[in-house]
């Protein structure tokens, strides 16, 4: 005889009282649609991640007379930070290619002469590069913009300058256009440099000088300036134009140009001729091509995100002076060109 279907559901559902609890039978109703709970977490706990950095330095050294020393040796420098002595990981001379970045003010002051002159030098700059090297071309008014991104074409970057005609606005902001330059390379790897063919006057960029010099304190690329008004303000000498205020703003602006290029190892040029771009232009090249790459980990380990001050000096094997002589024997003098320091990064504190 087969069991009554009802009375065997009543038979289940009595036995499954008496052995479950009545809290438990209502928590079971509560979470029949849910998911079982996650297992219970640990404490939280913190660990520091650290990052050990390492400072790489491009070094260029000449004689007074402009000749490159070259065949120097690891045992002939010297890096000091914030006075401390450090000791060299890596180093050997750069051949590798250049990575550059033509930054020209393109505005209407200066009767259009300064944005003219930067465009018909950045041209004159293409010719010193090789198939290898790679050169982008970027351009600044009320606003920086990049004309041609990194590429091998010299041609193309030729063509972009081609068609910089007439400037549209009067506006000059250098400082805006080279913090966005730099952000831009920031993360290209390997030796990197900029040119700016400007005239050094800023009319009104959101960042003003002193962020703009915190940010080329960061920087790891070397900042090459050539002042694109200095024809303009000898002939306004000559003729008697000019009161006081315009002098000591061309002055102010040529010493922003100096104070850029000087913090990150590179040079700067004010040439008041045509006839002097040709060799200025090898002259920047041919520096690039003639770095010594540096590089060390500091023994000041903390990460306190500060600025410390490098120094690089050339030293005998003894550790005393380097004595340098030319082909007649006679002792001359020297003159190291690398970057004044760098921004400590700052240690992350992360929750597991």
């Amino acid at each position: 005889m087969r069991a009554n279907p009802l009375r065997k559901f009543i038979l289940a559902v009595l036995l499954f009282t008496l052995v479950c609890p009545a809290g438990e039978l209502a928590l079971l109703a509560q979470n029949k649609d849910k998911q079982p709970p996650p297992p219970p977490q640990q404490t939280p706990g913190y660990s520091i991640s650290v990052t050990v950095p390492v400072v790489t330095v491009d070094v260029v050294v000449t004689d007074n007379d402009g000749n490159y020393l070259t065949g120097l040796k690891k045992e002939n420098f010297r890096i000091t930070e914030d006075g401390a002595v450090q000791s060299i990981s890596n180093f050997a001379p750069s051949d590798a290619p250049i990575t550059i970045v033509l930054l020209l003010e393109f505005s209407k002051l200066g009767y259009e002469i300064f944005s003219a002159n930067a465009v018909n030098w950045a041209a004159a700059f293409l010719g010193n590069l090789k198939q290898s090297d790679w050169v982008a071309l970027e351009t600044f008014n009320m606003r920086p913009h990049v004309e041609v991104d990194f590429t091998h074409n010299g041609r193309e970057v030729m063509q972009g300058l081609s068609q910089l005609y007439f400037p549209p606005f009067s506006e000059s902001n250098l400082f805006d256009a080279l913090s966005d330059v730099l952000d831009r390379i920031k993360d290209v790897k390997g030796k990197k440099s900029v040119l700016v063919l400007a005239s050094g006057i800023d009319t009104f960029s959101k960042s003003n000088l002193d962020q703009t010099m915190k940010r080329i304190r960061e920087t790891d690329a070397t900042i090459f300036t050539v002042g694109v008004g200095s024809q303009l303000f000898m002939m306004a000498e000559s003729s008697g134009g000019g009161g006081f205020g315009e002098n000591l703003n061309f002055i102010q602006a040529e010493n922003q140009m100096r104070t850029f290029a000087a913090i990150t190892g590179g040079r700067a040029w004010f040439p008041r001729f045509d006839g002097e771009i040709p060799s200025i232009m090898q002259e920047i090249a041919v520096s690039l091509r003639n770095q010594y790459s540096l590089a060390y980990s500091p023994s000041n380990a903390a990460l306190d995100g500060k600025y410390r001050k490098i120094k690089v000096e050339l030293v005998a094997p003894d550790g005393g002076p380097l004595t340098v002589n030319n082909q007649k024997g006679k002792k001359v003098k020297f003159q190291v060109y690398a970057r004044q320091g760098y921004t400590a990064p700052k240690s992350s504190v992360d929750a597991n």
